[in-house]
């Protein structure tokens, strides 16, 4: 659990450091989601329930698709203006 926690901090110091660059920031949303999964599967194998595994893909998959998305507005954004940092 110590490890999920640490993972989320990094996440939130990582986006609050980087608000010009947005691909570190979808990075640090990622690592985010990533300690969220960790801690749902820690508290699905305490508790010998299963469900806690179909979370973890919901999220993992949710995850994806914020990445597809925020990655196709990030290519948008280049195109419009030439770079990615937000000013």
């Amino acid at each position: 659990m110590i490890y999920s926690l640490l993972l989320f901090i990094i996440g939130i110091v990582g986006f609050i450091i980087n608000k010009e660059n947005v691909i570190l920031m979808i990075v640090s949303l990622e690592i985010m989601l990533l300690a969220a999964t960790v801690m749902i599967l820690l508290a699905a194998v305490s508790f010998n329930d299963n469900t806690g595994q179909i979370f973890a893909i919901m999220i993992i998959s949710v995850a994806g698709a914020e990445s597809v998305i925020a990655l196709s507005l990030l290519v948008s954004f280049y195109k419009l203006r030439n770079n990615i940092l937000i000013s």
